[in-house]
């Protein structure tokens, strides 16, 4: 267990949003001491509620909330909201005849045309496959449960500089110097602690400015609900008068200039050919489609995670995810080496599994944009995407894409299932597969019990449990061993054989 001083954290972590208190949480199911700083003195903001707050949560998010016991809680909290007239405007999309799963550039596929036959290693789970939820739900959810288990949150206090040298880090907040073993900057995109860390930030620069605004219109019927692409841009309006648009500018009006009333309008008509009137603007803010990602995660004793790791647009609303399967990734592999139960060389597999992951998000959204560039070659392009997303099969891959439910680190080994999420096996007998991994401890199952897996997970007590039970359906294993964060270490399909067993808990959670 790591030895705690008064005037010393293991951890320090920059930013008390979503990916900061979800890692806050992680670390302290280890027992490891954590303090976060958050610079804004309330949690509270209009752009965390609906309709702008409404964020999508993919198949890996809802697994690792569902491991870690708080996706009830999450449910309970969206449902308070699901009725007023915010959420309906957030989900207009929803009131569509068909059933929508998701959309890649604003071309939508539908639950009907999925076939999730086709993904081997996945079984029924409760978690689900999406979710909508809005970021006040969801921080209050995670900061409530990382209060009660210990974290301690300590908002209106910003990160301003730190040193580091081989013992830890000593980090200037507001006027008083903390001191940690290890700091995390979850502090947004335009983190400090990046900034401060020397981290090579690289990418490619903004194509558009996009506006998320709330407007009185003189005529709310004036402009066409739903989607709609223009020879200048997109919008994508729900009555009376939420508006998402996009004006290709190159980012010019992105954070240079007063959000006015006359600015919106003149935009908005700009971008929707349409000559509409605001007689009021409520609430508005841009964003571009800047997509950066830091080079390495870790500096020493610095790492990062979420939008401080990686920037993109909010197309497709990937980042959250992205950010949050950083905490899952990145928690249990630090308290571990803040514990004395792994090698600091643990911490590089952190960078290795989760840099190509937000590669892959990046160009993801980079290829949304290309498709919505207001120019006659895209918009033939578009008619083509939209025929092949329409199709059993084009459906299916945008899915796969969009859930994130293909996901799979490169941990080496010849099963195809090591490196991916572990299916919800259905125990005859016994909680199932999620609620084993509630404790944060690696899972070894064994389908078939035998003397000589048993034995293997003896020698790993506290940071190993060992289940034996039959399923319903055990998809032709015989046995497998789960990391804490529930991505598969180890397969195999002869059950009592260690197989190489060993070896995989060794380097994933240290020797015995």
């Amino acid at each position: 267990m790591p030895i705690h001083h008064p005037s010393t954290h293991d951890v320090i972590i920059a930013g008390a949003g979503p990916v900061g208190l979800f890692l806050a949480c992680e670390l302290r199911l280890a027992g490891v001491s954590v303090v976060v700083l958050e610079r804004a003195a309330d949690p509270r903001s209009p752009l965390k509620g609906l309709p702008f707050g409404m964020r999508g949560l993919s198949a890996p998010t809802l697994e690792a909330l569902d491991r870690r016991d708080l996706l009830t809680a999450i449910e309970a909290a969206q449902r308070v909201n699901a009725s007023s007239g915010a959420a309906k405007a957030a989900s207009h999309w929803m009131q569509a005849p068909r059933r929508p799963a998701g959309h890649f550039a604003g071309i939508q596929f539908f639950h009907e045309d999925i076939d999730t036959a086709r993904w081997r290693y996945r079984l029924p789970s409760p978690a689900g496959l999406t979710l909508a939820v809005d970021m006040h739900a969801l921080e209050t959810v995670l900061a409530e449960r990382a209060t009660t288990m210990g974290a301690e949150i300590r908002r209106g206090l910003e990160v301003e500089s730190f040193d580091q040298s081989d013992e830890g880090v000593a980090v200037q907040a507001g006027g008083e110097r903390l001191h940690g073993r290890w700091l995390v900057g979850c502090d947004g995109g335009r983190s400090l602690v990046r900034k401060a860390g020397g981290f090579v930030f690289a990418g490619t620069g903004p194509e558009f400015t996009g506006y998320s605004v709330e407007v009185e219109l003189a005529d709310p019927d004036a402009l066409a609900p739903g989607r709609t692409y223009t020879a200048t841009g997109m919008y994508t309006y729900a009555r009376p008068g939420v508006i998402a648009m996009v004006d290709f500018d190159g980012g010019a009006a992105h954070r240079t200039q007063p959000l006015t009333p006359d600015h919106v309008q003149a935009v908005l008509r700009r971008v929707s050919g349409v000559d509409v009137t605001l007689t009021a603007l409520k609430l508005a803010t841009t964003w571009t489609d800047r997509a950066f990602q830091a080079t390495q995660y870790r500096r020493a004793r610095v790492l990062l995670a979420g939008d401080a790791a990686h920037i993109h647009s909010p197309l497709g609303g990937q980042g959250l995810n992205l950010g949050l399967g950083d905490a899952m990734n990145l928690g249990w592999k630090l308290a571990a080496v803040i514990c004395g139960e792994a090698p600091v060389g643990l911490l590089d597999s952190y960078g290795a599994e989760r840099h190509p992951e937000g590669a892959r998000i990046l160009d993801w959204s980079r290829a949304q944009v290309a498709l919505m560039r207001p120019t006659p070659s895209t918009r033939a392009l578009e008619t083509i995407i939209r025929d092949l997303i329409a199709t059993r099969d084009g459906a299916t891959y945008f899915a796969e894409k969009v859930w994130n439910t293909s996901l799979r680190y490169d941990l080496g080994g010849d099963h195809p299932l090591v490196g991916r999420s572990v299916p919800e096996f259905a125990f005859l007998e016994g909680p199932r597969t999620s609620d084993r991994l509630r404790d944060g401890k690696a899972l070894l199952l064994d389908f078939a019990p035998g003397a000589p897996l048993r034995s293997v997970a003896r020698r790993w007590p506290g940071r190993m449990s060992y289940v034996a039970g039959e399923l319903a359906d055990r998809l032709g294993l015989g046995a497998v061993f789960v990391r804490p964060d529930g991505v598969v270490a180890w397969a195999s399909e002869t059950a009592g054989d260690d197989g190489g067993l060993s070896r995989a808990a060794s380097r994933w959670i240290g020797e015995p």
